[in-house]
């Protein structure tokens, strides 16, 4: 038997885009214009200099701290996902920058994340409307892909330091799903949530420079944070290569579901300038 209902992942379950009411999101919008009027966002040194836009494939190895859920979130069990799918896995991200002027970007990520596997559960796990019994060969699934629709203001270009700040799209397609012989049950969500986007660039010399880049969002439901840390490296004819840590973290806490995630990476990848 399977049972599907709307939430799953890192940060699953309608329940946390619901605690950023309409009228919340509304104002989150409408306050996005201040970056521009704000004073301080005049930059402090400006050309007329537009960054190129790009194209970047990022790889890398993963490893969760923490993989918890609880389905429903008021009766159901709550177990550790990652004794049954284990912890370490791969995956890729892949990412398009354009920039319309010198000051405004658009960028579309794609970042898929799943891990499944198998394990003996150390006790009865209710899940999704089906018992799971102890000691039993247990198949464990866990997806958390998104795809996101960033905008990003460059507010601040100087000899050495870039800053941007902005605002996201994420769409979220995430799963759980537990496997005990022919019993089977899922919870899953595909939903919509708006996040704060911060990036800043230092230039260490004329090849290579430092990237921080932050996406997330929090209520009193649920929270969402990805923060990636990279060193890039120009090469020739618009190549550059990059290498870093990145890391991902949230969940969701309420009567229809409890989970919590934080998965750390390291990262490999290569990209192009046009």
């Amino acid at each position: 038997m399977q049972q599907s209902s709307r939430a799953a992942g890192l940060e699953p379950k309608a329940a946390f885009v619901r605690s950023i009411s309409n009228d919340r999101f509304r104002s989150f919008l409408a306050m996005l214009p201040l970056v521009l009027l704000w004073p301080g966002a005049a930059p402090a040194q400006w050309g007329e200099e537009q960054p190129a836009n790009s194209i970047d494939l990022e790889a890398g190895l993963f490893h969760f701290s923490r993989n918890n859920a609880r389905i429903p979130g008021d009766n159901g069990t709550r177990f550790a996902l990652d004794d049954l799918t284990g912890v370490n896995g791969a995956t890729a991200r892949l990412q398009g920058t354009w920039w319309w002027n010198e000051r405004n970007a658009l960028r579309l990520t794609a970042a898929p994340l799943s891990i499944s596997g198998t394990g003996l559960p150390d006790q009865d796990i209710d899940f999704a409307g089906e018992r799971f019994a102890a000691d039993q060969p247990t198949r464990g699934e866990y997806q958390f892909n998104t795809y996101r629709l960033t905008w990003r203001y460059r507010f601040h270009r100087g000899e050495r330091w870039d800053w941007g700040a902005g605002a996201a799209v994420l769409v979220r397609d995430a799963r759980i799903r537990l496997t005990q012989g022919a019993l089977a049950s899922e919870d899953d969500d595909l939903g919509l949530v708006p996040l704060l986007h911060a990036h800043g660039r230092y230039r260490l010399s004329d090849r290579t420079t430092l990237v921080m880049d932050f996406e997330g969002a929090w209520a009193p439901q649920g929270r969402a944070f990805d923060i990636g840390l990279r060193a890039e490296r120009d090469f020739n004819n618009g190549w550059y290569g990059h290498l870093g840590l990145r890391t991902l973290e949230g969940g969701a806490d309420n009567d229809d579901v409890y989970t919590f995630a934080w998965v750390h990476f390291a990262t490999l990848g290569l990209g192009y300038r046009f």
